[in-house]
């Protein structure tokens, strides 16, 4: 899919999806998608340096456009984000989890962090590459997404209201908002700092039955 511009300014609200899913039509990649170099990560340090950045901003430009909150590499790369179907061509998985963990870095502005799929409840260290290469992309980092949430409630008039997990991200209330289909566990990560800034209490074990309060 060849594109003469650059990344949108802005996001309409699509319905939720995940990276193995289809994904809105209306996406427009950056020029360098259409150049087939782009699809192998060079050696020369400078350039591939200059190629990781560009790969961070796609994956995070493209997921922020499709609602994608978590992708696994071995699903997502016969997607279009990482397969030019009229280049024939597509990022290999090395070089895939190469631009993950550098996204996952602080380098890389901490925009990624993969997840443990392992059946221990242990999660992976930041950067550290998860099996399958899963890993939550932040195109809105933990505190980023605290914030929204924290502008939502003050602005929805819902400060002082128990609100259950569900109804944050599934909700008619919250249907405009970014969160809007949010992974679980991001949610409770995000609101894990809203607790620690003293702006929420969440109540219950865990799940989406599980409530919060902000003041």
């Amino acid at each position: 899919m060849a594109a003469t511009s650059t990344y949108p300014a802005s996001t309409p609200t699509p319905t939720p999806s995940t990276a193995t899913t289809l994904t809105n039509p209306s996406f427009v990649f950056p020029p360098q998608y259409s150049f087939p170099p782009f699809f192998t990560l060079q050696p020369v340090a400078s350039t591939r340096s200059s190629q990781l950045a560009s790969w961070s901003i796609l994956i995070q430009s493209y997921c922020r456009h499709n609602r994608i909150f978590t992708i696994s590499l071995i699903d997502a790369l016969p997607t279009p984000l990482f397969t030019n179907a009229t280049l024939r061509r597509s990022l290999s998985l090395r070089d895939a989890k190469a631009i993950l963990t550098y996204m996952a870095s602080p380098e890389g502005g901490n925009r990624a962090e993969f997840i443990s799929t392992s059946s221990s409840k242990k999660g992976i260290k930041p950067g550290e590459e998860g099996e399958g290469g899963k890993a939550w992309i932040y195109w809105r980092r933990p505190e980023e997404w605290a914030a929204a949430l924290e502008e939502w409630v003050e602005r929805t008039g819902q400060k002082g209201t128990v609100l259950t997990l569900y109804e944050i991200v599934e909700g008619d209330v919250s249907r405009r908002e970014e969160f809007y289909g949010m992974d679980m566990d991001l949610l409770q990560k995000s609101l894990g700092v809203c607790v620690k800034r003293g702006k929420a209490q969440v109540f219950g074990s865990g799940g989406e039955g599980e409530g919060v309060k902000f003041f």
